[in-house]
């Protein structure tokens, strides 16, 4: 070892002691992944955006040949329209009934199905999940037609309860699988201490299993409760009487043969419609996320 070395401290820097530093890379900006994020984030924002800016402006400048990105006179009368159009309130109460009907069977079905299909061992349980994964692939569309068919066969057409039966079916694979996720990431240890403590399958499933699976019980009541919110297409094929419309289809009643497309109420309509789930999400979009991305990635 040379002079100088000797001389150096023990913790002087690196340089100093004569070794080489690492570099450190400089981090080059992403320009272009975040132009197109930009504009992704442009495309995805703009129909919401002139959704409300329609719903704002008067029916003269709706029609205008010149779209106007501003309303020039903003007015409340498209919703006043919206509010007071026929079958708002009823098809309202429809929509709560219904997917309060729908968030509640698809928690409740799918927890147990999950509880059952991770927790417990019995002959077919994995030809049983690969099933519900191949169900969940298939197309909404492909299924209407015999869900149509084999609940009017046993007389559910035109019903609530009917109604809510399709939107379970439709949502049951996803609220399963989440679920699962949850149940198969619990301890074995955590269920024997409380068999060791005198507790049964029940006091298990209500008191250990059901808060530890909480994060996707809410995904996935939010999950049905979008789809329930939102469907237009099983709720007019399904319900036979106008008086049992949902919200959906009440949009519908703005188009008329003889008068056309009252667009300014319908927009405004439309923002109604949407600040239910607006609201909602932003209320639980953390568990949403946890939720979901954990009983994705779990089990």
């Amino acid at each position: 070892m040379s002079a100088v070395a000797e001389t150096v401290a023990p913790g002087a820097p690196a340089a100093a002691r004569g070794l080489r530093t690492p570099t450190r890379r400089r981090r080059r900006p992403r320009w272009g992944s975040n132009l197109v994020a930009g504009v992704f984030c442009l495309v995805w924002i703009f129909p919401v955006y002139w959704m409300v800016n329609t719903a704002f402006k008067p029916r003269a400048e709706i029609l205008t040949p010149t779209p106007l990105f501003l309303p020039r006179n903003p007015s409340i009368e498209n919703f006043v329209v919206a509010v007071t159009q026929t079958g708002f309130l009823v098809d309202l109460r429809n929509s709560l009934v219904v997917v309060a009907g729908t968030v509640l069977m698809s928690i409740v079905l799918g927890f147990f199905a999950a509880a059952a299909l991770s927790r417990f061992r019995f002959t077919g349980r994995r030809t049983i999940l690969v099933v519900i994964l191949a169900v969940q692939m298939l197309p909404g569309t492909a299924l209407l037609i015999p869900t149509f068919l084999m609940f009017n066969s046993i007389g559910l057409l035109g019903t609530f309860f009917g109604l809510m039966l399709a939107y379970v079916a439709a949502v049951l694979p996803f609220s399963i699988w989440v679920m699962r996720g949850f149940f198969v990431a619990i301890p074995d240890e955590i269920e024997e201490a409380a068999r060791m403590d005198g507790a049964g399958t029940w006091r298990i499933l209500v008191s250990v299993w059901f808060p530890l699976v909480g994060p996707g019980v809410i995904a996935t009541s939010i999950f049905a409760f979008i789809a329930a919110w939102n469907d237009y297409l099983v709720a007019y094929t399904f319900m036979k009487d106008q008086a049992m419309y949902t919200l959906p289809v009440w949009l519908a009643s703005f188009t008329t043969p003889t008068a056309g497309t009252d667009f300014g109420g319908q927009m405004a309509g439309s923002v109604l419609f949407s600040l239910p789930v607006i609201v909602f999400f932003l209320f639980i979009q953390r568990n949403l996320v946890a939720g979901m991305s954990a009983g994705a990635v779990k089990g």
